[in-house]
């Protein structure tokens, strides 16, 4: 039986095409993502949490699903769009189906759509309340549902996709093995005196990251996005990671006090929202960007080296440099599409921020470096030399 899908805008547009996945009206931001594969890990990064996702690529589902790709413990995203759907899932690592994958965890698709459309009027117009239903509802219901969505200004996600106890990220290490043999990751055969303790806080943490940080000589404690500073003390930590997450920045003051309350004591790095969280905690400001970066290949130039990375970005918000400035940090790195912040270091503690995603997953490894630079700064802070 043929399943009728929709998804319409705020501006009045609506796209009809075919439903596949779960079955359900739902209504969230209309947002795209540029990556050629890496649909699974799209759906499961929790950034995403409610988000209607557009992916560019023209095909989608070609290699199936696996569970050891998810990067949390299911879909985020509340709607997913695509130009076709695959009809066949070919991988020797494939489980099921993509199709299979949204049906049983009731995220609803639409695929026979124009993409590219879509994709135009939100770069032109930017991202937009909308609607995604498998059910039969006229035209002005749906655009209807979409413009009553409360939107994404002003809200805490985080605290919805944040885990609720802590706990250390694979503590044996037997999870995290680099894929490679090659590269600058610490083995776990190396002296005990190489690990050190972070604490990782979760905004919306991917598993990614916890890999990254296990694979280059850190020992990861996960803590609640609502952790008191006490408590992180009482850890004992190295130093602190601020994970990426989902929402308005400045929606979370009550984290930025307790960040702002720790940066004089441990060397951090923080990545996405963290990197936005830590600008907050300097005083600094964000601002909603038009229609985001999404995808795996946004070119980033660090004003300090020259070097420029192609990197894995998923982001709605972006830190005011201006501000940034004038509360004690430094510009260092900036989006070469449209020369937004990409990164930040404090002026005199150790601390340092990237806007986008160095554990990729999906897209490139060029920002790997970075969780090395990590590891130094948190050894010269032991050596006492800075």
């Amino acid at each position: 039986m043929i399943r009728r899908g929709v998804l319409a805008l705020e501006d009045g547009s609506v796209f009809r095409g075919l439903a596949f996945g779960g079955e359900g009206t739902v209504t969230g931001e209309a947002v795209f993502n540029t990556c050629m594969t890496g649909y699974q890990e799209v759906l499961t990064d929790p950034s995403y949490y409610g988000q209607i996702i557009t992916m560019t690529a023209p095909q989608i589902g070609n290699y199936g699903i696996n569970p050891e790709d998810d990067e949390s413990n299911g879909p985020k995203a509340v709607g997913f769009v695509v130009r076709e759907l695959s009809p066949v899932a070919s991988n020797w690592r494939s489980r099921q189906s993509l199709e299979e994958y949204l049906k049983i965890n009731n995220i609803p698709g639409v695929q026979e759509v124009d993409t590219r459309a879509i994709t135009k009027k939100l770069r032109v117009e930017g991202a937009m309340k909308s609607c995604i239903s498998t059910h039969d509802i006229s035209d002005e219901e749906a655009v209807k549902l979409a413009r009553d969505w409360s939107g994404l200004v002003g809200l805490d996600y985080v605290k919805e996709v944040t885990c609720r106890v802590p706990f250390e990220w694979d503590p044996e290490g037997k999870d995290s093995s680099p894929f490679t043999v090659e590269g600058t990751h610490l083995n776990r055969g190396e002296p005990e005196s190489t690990y050190y303790r972070v604490a990782a806080f979760d905004f919306g943490a991917k598993y990614s990251i916890f890999r990254k940080l296990r694979n280059h000589g850190f020992e990861v404690h996960v803590l609640p996005a609502d952790t008191a500073p006490e408590k992180v003390r009482e850890l004992n930590p190295d130093g602190l990671f601020l994970s990426n997450g989902p929402g308005d920045p400045s929606a979370i003051d009550y984290i930025h006090r307790n960040i702002a309350s720790l940066l004089k004591e441990y060397p951090t790095f923080g990545i996405c929202l963290g990197h936005q969280v830590i600008a907050h905690a300097m005083g600094a400001k964000t601002f909603k960007l038009k229609f985001g970066h999404r995808g795996g290949n946004q070119p980033v130039k660090n004003l300090e080296t020259g070097r420029v990375a192609i990197t894995s970005q998923n982001h709605g918000f972006a830190a005011d440099p201006k501000s940034v400035e004038e509360h004690g940090g430094t510009v260092t790195e900036i989006n070469l599409n449209d020369n937004t912040v990409e990164g930040l270091r404090h002026n005199e503690l150790p601390v340092f921020t990237v806007q986008y995603h160095p554990e990729a997953a999906p897209g490139p490894n060029d920002s790997d470096p970075l969780f090395v630079d990590f590891h130094n700064l948190i050894k010269k802070r032991k050596e006492g030399k800075i």
